[in-house]
């Protein structure tokens, strides 16, 4: 099966207007994948006063904006919200998209809005421990008749999650950049891993750890889908791509999908052979409608 495209968008210094354009652009061009980010500031962080608005609600927007998208977060952060309000949250979304709901879980690192907005930014080994509460408890609320769990962070007494999920197999994604426990963590608890901003090469790494990961559990590799998100600007322009790279730096020049169409389909290529089953490029305002378009008639088509 050929590489599946999607798009990946901040709900942050964009109108909602603005959303709803790319999502239906995605929607009707296509594509196969959108998902948000969960933020509580843009990020990177200029202005704590720019626009950034929730991600449960955003993905209700996207799900009732869009018709064929499979939908989805990459990935609420675990330490924001009670994972079996995330589940509830999650199943609510499925039903009303149809069925095409996808649940991205992770730890979190944006330090500044844990501080800023009330939470604590315990350190990565603590937090990586509360994301796999969260996934065993969201896992269990979704799948099992009843939920009763006993842990450091979360405890539940013979919870009931009703309605199901419309897709009785609705993924749940791990994801993040970690070289050694996420990809465990997804090994043990994911349908789904994506790794954002990464090169092929660095991608085939993570993917060749979540091999290692399954196997030593007696899990079959095969059955964790793996996606990528990288950033995007489409020109013919150099001049016009040096800006955009600088502008984009922060995000590492590995994990960018820049140039013309030719060149965006040569990188996707690379990303196919590394192992990516999905690529979503990832919107950083201000968005350039022709370069979306482009993308949209000229490099999504050669991966239908």
């Amino acid at each position: 099966m050929a590489i599946q495209l999607g798009i990946h968008t901040g709900p942050q210094n964009l109108s909602i207007g603005d959303l709803q354009k790319i999502w239906r652009m995605a929607d009707e061009g296509g594509l196969y994948w959108a998902s948000v980010w969960d933020h509580l500031y843009a990020n990177p962080l200029r202005e704590r006063g720019d626009t950034c608005f929730e991600a449960v609600a955003s993905m209700t927007a996207l799900a009732a904006t869009t018709q064929r998208l499979r939908v989805g977060c990459l990935v609420f952060c675990a330490l924001f919200r009670s994972p079996a309000l995330v589940a509830k949250a999650a199943v609510t979304i499925d039903h009303l998209s149809g069925g095409r709901a996808e649940l991205g879980l992770g730890a979190g690192w944006f330090e500044e809005e844990f501080r800023e907005f009330g939470y604590a930014f315990p350190p990565l080994p603590r937090r990586l421990d509360q994301l796999e509460e969260a996934l065993q408890v969201v896992r269990s609320l979704l799948r099992d008749d009843e939920t009763t769990f006993e842990g450091r962070y979360y405890q539940l007494d013979g919870a009931v999650c009703g309605p199901k999920p419309l897709n009785p197999n609705l993924r749940i994604w791990v994801g993040g950049q970690g070289a050694k426990r996420t990809p465990r963590l997804a090994a043990r608890y994911a349908d789904g891993f994506n790794t954002p901003y990464l090169s092929p090469e660095t991608f085939a790494e993570r993917m060749e750890t979540l091999d290692r990961a399954c196997e030593a559990i007696g899990r079959d590799p095969a059955e964790i889908t793996r996606t990528v998100n990288v950033g995007f600007y489409l020109s013919d322009d150099p001049n016009v791509m040096e800006t955009r790279k600088a502008e984009l730096a922060h995000l590492g020049t590995g994990g960018l999908l820049l140039g013309s169409a030719q060149q965006a389909v040569d990188r996707i290529g690379e990303f196919e052979r590394a192992g990516a089953q999905g690529l979503n490029i990832a919107f950083r305002p201000p968005v350039d409608w022709d370069a979306y378009q482009t993308f949209l008639e000229e490099v999504a088509p050669k991966f239908a």
